[in-house]
């Protein structure tokens, strides 16, 4: 039998989608893969509803159906502060997962190099893999995540193709501040990279921080592929509707590498879409002031249990320290997690580039009621995990 290709050989399966698998098995709240328990907008699933019945059942077209990319472009232009054109600039993908795939494939080439911030959501890793890139990774430091101007630097003057920024971050919730952001720029042109941003979470944030879209500030939006999608903002994850914005003579590209990687995203789920899109500015501050209660019930029921954590500034993620139970493996930590408490967990060790055995990662993008079975079930968390 022929070898298989050794561009997978440092692969594994997913530890996020593995940690639900287990979940599952042990009938573990799962807390660790990042999809809501709650439904989407009445308005949205109404549409579909409508939608199932007449269509469209075809294809649309393979860069995203008319209506979805007016509504897109009209909503990101207001946020954004700058005009996005629906026919040159935009690329509706299968999800963020594929925008950033599309992405990375579109500025790299083989042997070029992408700098990675660590902790990093796993796909990074892999996208810069299978596009023939080599990752330089850049440490955030805890309990901030803030990085070092001198390491980043270093790492720019290896001459890396381009940047990818998780912004609220994955699995930090880190926010960016806009002074972090304009030093980010200067180096991405003082030494002519791109950025590719990852802002999935880009409407739920925390007071008193504020999310600055990368492509915005001055001079960047030609050198930017803003990835994004509605999975988050709308909790539609299986939906896969996603999108990159780049200038047009990226998204020519861009284009051409989509139709090639999936030919198109469901035509019937982008035309209900357009009634989300369309939602005023009250639903996404409903959204906040939601997520922002789950994440008090969530983080003062780990204060009340005495497990130490850094507190999001975005996204719905909290990474919390397992330190003080001695194990040597985070991932062992967290199967026991699922099978004596009964809460499912991520391992730190799978988004970092170092080795980082000592943090876990829970998400809070859950019912109140199902977050408090949780932190019941963490109750007596030392003598069940010892």
């Amino acid at each position: 039998m022929p070898h298989i290709s050794d561009r997978t050989a440092g692969f594994t399966d997913s530890v996020i989608r593995r940690m639900t698998r287990i979940s599952n098995k042990y009938a573990a709240v799962n807390l660790s893969q990042g999809f809501p328990d709650f439904d989407p907008p009445a308005a949205l699933t109404a549409a579909l509803a409508d939608l199932a019945v007449q269509g469209p059942h075809q294809y649309a077209l393979t860069w995203g159906a008319q209506d979805f990319r007016q509504a897109l472009a009209e909503k990101q232009s207001r946020l954004m502060g700058f005009e996005v054109d629906p026919e040159t600039e935009i690329v509706v993908t299968c999800g963020s997962t594929e925008a950033m795939m599309c992405a990375m494939m579109t500025v790299c080439n083989p042997g070029d190099k992408v700098v990675v911030f660590s902790p990093f959501y796993e796909n990074y890793g892999a996208d810069a893999i299978l596009s023939g890139a080599e990752p330089i990774y850049v440490p955030l430091r805890p309990p901030e995540f803030s990085f070092r101007h001198d390491e980043l630097e270093a790492a720019f003057a290896q001459k890396p193709k381009a940047l990818i920024l998780c912004n609220p971050g994955n699995p930090t919730g880190k926010v960016f501040t806009r002074g972090e952001l304009e030093l980010i720029a200067q180096l991405a042109e003082r030494y002519d990279a791109f950025i590719i941003t990852d802002e999935v979470y880009e409407h739920i944030l925390y007071a008193p921080n504020v999310h600055t879209y990368f492509a915005a500030l001055p001079g960047m939006r030609t050198r930017t592929l803003s990835c994004s999608s509605l999975s988050k903002t709308y909790s539609i994850t299986g939906w896969r509707l996603g999108y990159i914005i780049a200038p047009p003579e990226v998204t020519e590209t861009a284009r051409k590498v989509h139709d090639f990687l999936t030919v198109g995203a469901a035509a019937p789920l982008q035309a209900a879409a357009v009634t989300a899109l369309r939602l005023g500015q009250d639903y996404y501050d409903g959204l906040s002031a939601v997520y922002a209660a789950k994440r008090k019930l969530f983080l003062d029921g780990l204060r009340t249990i005495g497990l130490p954590f850094t507190e999001p500034q975005g996204a719905y993620y909290v990474m919390a320290d397992i330190s003080e139970f001695g194990y040597a493996s985070d991932l062992d930590f967290c199967e026991k997690l699922a099978e004596r408490v009964g809460v499912g967990a991520v391992p730190g060790s799978s988004f970092f580039r170092e080795d980082v055995q000592s943090m876990i990662r829970f998400h809070f993008a859950k019912k109140e009621d199902t977050l408090t079975e949780a932190l019941n079930r963490m109750d007596g968390i030392r003598r069940k995990m010892r």
